[in-house]
């Protein structure tokens, strides 16, 4: 029987372009030198996996409006500190006033503003269904505790609508293992039985292999596919309380990829009974339009219409000390990958 680096080196199949949807395969993919690896024709391209690539810059505006003209304190995870607005970065902001504190944990953010009464603690919620929970267990405890100060801006989306909308920028998809494990594998069978072929891939060499094995072997075959192969953390059902949790608590709206536009019911949302928590209810925020870098190619980067050295500013007015686009800041971000691993396509 054949091992996955056997299959893959044997493989003489049609072209084939696969989707990393998650930005920690594309590290690992990169570090691991499995690009290297890979047959003549068959490409890994990136997607809109990374949570932060993916935050539009309309939203950090947002966080620095709340800062500067309502004297919040803006609790964040780190890598979101140097992701560019439309004029400024939130680090880049705080000469001018804007208040930052790294959390690593939205209920850090909660205890801060347990302790800080007097001032109004603001919490940046991004993430997909992964780190989503987390977040809805800080509204809960905020709610539990009667906190008056402590409201997140929220940025929090979902997988399945932006799979749909990327269905045809790929032969395949590597499925997240980590999303999967929270909502499960049927949406996968069901795409598969529209046309949509993946598989749902763990994260040490030995999954990402067997998974790109899986891909090129059921490709030489007719019929659309979906396997499990990070099946000691991925289960059909997934996490039924996690998924209970976020629905009692957010509920799904339109929302702005980077890049993709608007994606209908890709979002999330505090529900009404929550709304005391949300920070565009609560100061009142106007509508924001952000402005992009007219040079940065993150978006098509995120669509796979792209590979970050096609980028004119890759390297050189783009780097991860002085980024000009969100996938270079990301430790998940493609361009951070290809930054710091170089092109190990080729």
């Amino acid at each position: 029987m054949k091992n996955s680096a056997e299959i893959i080196a044997e493989y003489r199949g049609r072209p084939l372009r696969i989707m990393e949807v998650c930005g920690t395969h594309t590290h690992e993919i990169f570090r691991l030198g499995i690009r290297k690896l890979l047959p003549k024709g068959v490409e890994l391209i990136s997607g809109p996996g990374c949570p932060v690539c993916v935050t539009p810059v309309s939203y950090i505006d947002e966080a620095i409006q709340l800062a500067l003209e309502h004297h919040a304190v803006i609790c964040t995870f780190g890598d979101l500190i140097r992701v560019p607005g439309s004029e400024n970065s939130l680090g880049g902001a705080r000469p001018l006033g804007v208040e930052l504190k790294t959390v690593y944990s939205p209920l850090d953010a909660v205890e801060f503003a347990r302790l800080h009464p007097d001032r109004q603690i603001v919490f940046l919620a991004v993430g997909f269904e992964t780190t989503t929970p987390a977040a809805c267990l800080a509204v809960r405890q905020a709610q539990k505790l009667g906190l008056d100060n402590f409201s997140i801006l929220c940025a929090n989306k979902t997988m399945p609508n932006a799979y749909r909308a990327l269905k045809d920028s790929a032969d395949a998809f590597l499925y997240p293992g980590h999303v999967h494990a929270i909502i499960g594998t049927a949406l996968c069978e069901e795409l598969a039985a529209q046309g949509v072929s993946g598989v749902v891939a763990g994260f040490t060499a030995e999954e990402l292999m067997t998974a790109l094995a899986v891909i090129l072997d059921l490709s030489q075959k007719p019929e659309p596919f979906f396997r499990n192969c990070y099946p000691r953390v991925v289960r059909t059902e997934g996490n039924p309380a996690a998924v209970r949790l976020m629905e009692s608590i957010m509920e799904p709206c339109d929302a702005e990829w980077r890049g993709l536009g608007v994606i209908p019911q890709s979002g999330l949302r505090l529900r009404e009974e929550y709304a005391q928590f949300d920070a565009r209810k609560r100061f009142r925020l106007p509508p924001v339009q952000g402005r992009a870098n007219p040079g940065c190619r993150c978006g098509e980067v995120l669509q796979g219409k792209c590979r970050p050295d096609d980028c004119k500013l890759f390297g050189k007015i783009c780097t991860p000390l002085h980024p000009a686009g969100a996938c270079m800041v990301s430790n998940e971000g493609a361009c951070s990958a290809y930054y710091q691993y170089g092109d190990c396509n080729k």
